[in-house]
């Protein structure tokens, strides 16, 4: 099939997805959990589609990131029960005394944001 103009505005319009990494996976987590409180695997997932497109995290990078954060103990974890919710979900908190680090990488992903934003500034003029 042969490209055209009119194929490079139409990506452009509708770009596809951009899948972060793990690296950018755990500051955006960090940054949901501080701003929203705790939070779950696909609550995650449905966040970075609905307020960031066009990210995406993939469901192994997003667990990859998770449970790195655990490691490092800046998350812990609980079990939810929900009404009407066969089994419990895995909620994620920030660790106690681990909020000062979580603010700090946060800010990469705020950061991560704005650097692409401008990049596609740029790339608009």
């Amino acid at each position: 099939m042969t490209m055209n103009v009119q194929d490079i505005y139409q990506y452009f319009k509708t770009p596809p997805p951009i899948y972060i990494t793990k690296e950018v996976a755990v500051c955006y987590i960090l940054c949901v959990l501080i701003e929203k409180g705790d939070s779950y695997g696909t609550a995650l997932l449905k966040d970075i589609r609905a307020n960031h497109p066009p990210y995406r995290i993939s469901d192994t990078v997003l667990y990859a990131a998770l449970n790195f954060l655990i490691d490092e103990q800046m998350l812990s974890g609980y079990w939810q029960n929900e009404a009407g919710r066969g089994r419990p979900r895995r909620m994620y908190q920030i660790a106690e005394g681990k909020e000062e680090d979580a603010k700090k990488l946060a800010q990469l992903w705020q950061k991560f944001l704005g650097a692409d934003s401008e990049a596609v500034k740029s790339v608009a003029l």
